[in-house]
């Protein structure tokens, strides 16, 4: 039997829409192995998923045995979800990245990044969110035409990844419907300064300037009425100490960096529960190890 985890992940962390991602100590566990036919156990989050040929998970794994060349082989799934789903955190990456690295490892393939993304880009065009459950770590990554180009880079192990998560799920579709096609060029200005800020800030420790840096003109304004609450959460987090806060993914997650995280974590919670809304919080480190060797 295959074993295979894949990390969570919070993307576009403020001002980095589509282009920031950063993979998370969450993990989904999948067992895998050859069967007569598909079948699919779930444990944990997403006990409404599909338990047949129509999961995420498996119908990654046969796109990827046609794509490589494979003679298709059912296989047995038993899924253990310990990231909440819909929640901007990467859950959908996880089963992407998980049926691909599974096709190949059951089937002893030598396979480049290239090719896995090119049949993950089929499910999920943002890679944001794909590259972190692949490779870990910090990504900043950049799309033309199908082509990635990217790169992992350090992030301060002094900091904490607080994420605050409501009781409700908030589909991508939903969350990219709001947007606009069209923005002023003064906010892409206003975004292209202060993602340039976020990397510079991280790299050197300035930990100062990371609540400029993740202030945001391109999603969260537009995204912010889908979430109740989430600018008292965002006041609340930053009055018990985060250094930087913005909406993990698409959201409805909340999330944020700082040195004290179970503060910000209550606080955050808190300013859900006065919107009338449950949520419950996490402190994470930063995942290094992706799913993909």
């Amino acid at each position: 039997m295959l074993y295979i985890k894949v990390p969570a992940s919070t993307s576009n962390l403020g001002s980095g829409f589509d282009a920031f991602g950063l993979s998370l100590e969450l993990y989904n566990h999948f067992y895998v192995d050859f069967g007569d036919r598909y079948v699919v156990e779930i444990e944990g989050y997403g006990g409404e998923l599909p338990r047949d040929e129509k999961n995420l998970f498996i119908r990654a794994y046969r796109r990827a045995c046609e794509t490589f060349g494979l003679k298709e082989e059912p296989i047995t799934l038993k899924q253990i979800n310990q990231i909440p789903t819909a929640r901007g955190l990467g859950s959908s990456a996880t089963a992407i990245v998980g049926g691909i690295v599974s096709c190949i490892k059951l089937h002893s393939l030598r396979v480049q990044l290239e090719d896995v993304l090119k049949v993950a880009f089929e499910f999920e065009p943002h890679p944001d969110n794909l590259l972190p459950a692949l490779l870990g770590g910090f990504v900043v990554c950049a799309v033309e035409d199908g082509r990635v180009s990217y790169l992992k880079l350090n992030f301060p192990e002094e900091l904490s990844v607080v994420l605050c998560i409501p009781q409700f799920e908030l589909s991508t579709e939903k969350a990219r419907a709001v947007l606009r096609r069209d923005v002023p060029l003064s906010d892409a200005v206003f975004n292209l300064q202060r993602s340039a800020l976020l990397v510079g800030a991280l790299l050197s420790r300035r930990f100062d300037l990371l609540k400029e840096a993740v202030k945001d003109r391109l999603h969260q304004p537009y995204r912010s009425h889908l979430v109740p609450g989430f600018h008292r959460v965002v006041e609340r987090a930053y009055e018990a100490g985060a250094l930087a806060v913005f909406l993990s993914g698409a959201g409805p997650t909340v999330a944020g960096f700082s040195f004290d995280g179970e503060e910000v974590g209550k606080a955050m919670t808190q300013a859900f529960q006065e919107e009338g809304i449950k949520a419950e919080y996490m402190v994470l480190d930063v995942s290094y190890e992706g799913a993909y060797p």
